[in-house]
């Protein structure tokens, strides 16, 4: 007789539907997988990243909202890692004003401090809290002009998502790891037609 059963390979994983031949009341034995076998993330693929003990890496607030900072040092991203105080003052705006994007990236660098335990990752934050009149416009460029002119005074590696901060941080002669994230298609709107008698 063949039953349906739920069986997780290890502790925390997803459970796997198997079908499993029952012989009086008794459970084949499964294949037993070893803790190395899984990782607790899953590092981006296809990324080639300059590893080296003095590189210098400065992070744009895109890389650190949807959590790519965390994916890279797992993917072998060593180094000082350097932050601008301008991009904690619109994360906390942004938690202020109920966006998710705000507490993604609050939650992403309070990984990072568990993380520089782990690895070979110094993290230090530079540079003077933005104004008002600079977080509010934040979005016409006011905090991604501080994040430049910090890659570009420490001579580092600007990492960033934003297609226009990284054309704009080349146009000043600075070093930029742009990485493309694929964008998921909109569902199409599907419109319902009601009879009215």
């Amino acid at each position: 007789m063949l039953k349906t059963y739920w069986l997780s390979a290890c502790a925390g994983s997803n459970p796997v539907p198997r079908i499993v031949k029952m012989k009086k009341n008794k459970i084949k034995k499964t294949k037993k997988f070893k803790k190395s076998e899984y990782k607790q993330r899953k590092p981006i693929k296809k990324l080639k990243i300059e590893l080296g003990k003095h590189k210098k890496y400065v992070l744009d607030t895109s890389v650190i909202i949807k959590k790519i900072v965390s994916k890279l040092i797992y993917s072998g991203l060593r180094g000082r890692i350097i932050i601008h105080n301008a991009v904690i003052a619109e994360l906390e705006h942004l938690a202020n004003l109920g966006k998710e994007e705000g507490f993604f990236g609050l939650e992403e660098l309070a990984k990072l401090q568990k993380l520089k335990k782990k690895f070979k990752i110094k993290i230090v934050f530079y540079g003077k809290r933005p104004t008002q009149s600079q977080i509010r416009y934040a979005k016409l460029g006011e905090i991604d002009a501080l994040v430049r002119e910090l890659a570009y005074k420490h001579k580092a590696i600007l990492i960033t998502s934003d297609y226009v901060q990284a054309k704009s941080a080349l146009a000043y002669g600075i070093k930029v790891k742009f990485i493309k994230i694929k964008s998921k298609p909109k569902p199409k709107k599907r419109f319902k037609f009601f009879r009215f008698s």
